[in-house]
């Protein structure tokens, strides 16, 4: 009976291989270009979510500020609304101009829908459809 010869064990590192299917073809690089890619189009979707959620936050911040200007006015003018946000504006009630973030000017209802002893309050949101589904209110 003849003796069969023991074969040497290697250990190969993942690097020290013949490569894969992608370095065969000459393409070892694909990996990298689809890995920066990706990255790039999932930083392009963050930055215009944080994009958009930053205008929200801005234009609930100018919502507050001239919601007091219109409870002040309101006050002064026996619960009356005034003719439009400018007016707010040219009676020195709110010192910033009544738009949101996105350039557009908020809207005023009065009497309110919700409250109708009130006011509604709104911005037509980013897409700047009037009553959108993203409006900020």
């Amino acid at each position: 009976m003849a003796r069969r010869r023991q074969r040497e064990t290697t250990i190969w590192f993942p690097w020290e291989r013949g490569g894969g299917i992608l370095r065969g073809r000459g393409m070892a690089r694909a990996k990298l270009v689809g890995l920066a890619l990706g990255m790039a189009t999932l930083l392009l979707l963050l930055g215009a979510r944080e994009r958009r959620k930053t205008g929200v936050r801005s234009t609930m911040a100018t919502i507050s500020v001239v919601r007091t200007g219109l409870d002040a006015y309101r006050a002064d003018h026996e619960r009356k609304c005034p003719p439009s946000l400018d007016a707010l504006k040219a009676e020195s009630y709110i010192g910033i101009d009544p738009i949101d973030a996105w350039g557009r000017p908020l809207r005023l209802v009065c009497p309110g829908q919700k409250d109708p002893e009130g006011y509604d309050l709104t911005s037509d949101g980013p897409d700047g459809e009037i009553g959108g589904l993203d409006r900020v209110e």
